[in-house]
């Protein structure tokens, strides 16, 4: 065997590895295109979740996250429900983001204690806005609801 054929034989098998691992780490979308990424604590899983998300909501999502990142500082976050949650060190969560196909919903857990009150939702506590493509959410209500939650006892998960 040429040296030339041992070099194509030994290197061929390494693309079809590397294939395989990159379709292992590759988020599951889920219906309306939510990622699936695995329960965990910390910015990088979050991260992991915003790249997995298509289209024009993963650039909701950054926007949502550098918002919320900026206006609550010291806030932890993690993946829950495969969603972004967010929260403060002592004090529980107070918003998640989840993406649907036609939004991205913006949930505050006490939401009903915010002024003004987020205009979605019917549950005891928890308020909510959707994103729509084409709207900024660095353009609406969503930084001054974020500092407030911010302050609040949050939700313990």
């Amino acid at each position: 065997m040429s040296r030339a054929a041992a070099t194509t034989v030994k290197s061929s098998p390494r693309p079809a590895r590397k294939a395989v691992k990159a379709r292992r780490k590759a988020a599951v979308l889920l219906s309306g295109g939510n990622p699936q990424v695995a329960k965990a604590d910390g910015d990088a899983p979050v991260r992991a979740y915003i790249a997995a998300i298509p289209g024009w909501k993963r650039e909701v999502a950054e926007r949502l996250d550098a918002l919320i990142v900026k206006n609550a500082p010291g806030v932890r976050k993690a993946v829950k429900w495969n969603s972004p949650f967010y929260g403060m060190e002592g004090q529980g969560w107070f918003v998640a983001f989840h993406v649907f196909t036609r939004y991205v919903k913006v949930t505050f857990f006490r939401g009903t204690s915010l002024r003004p009150a987020p205009p979605g939702g019917s549950a005891k506590e928890a308020r909510w806005v959707d994103i729509h493509e084409g709207e900024d959410p660095g353009k609406t209500q969503l930084a001054a609801w974020v500092k407030q939650a911010a302050a609040l006892p949050g939700w313990l998960a």
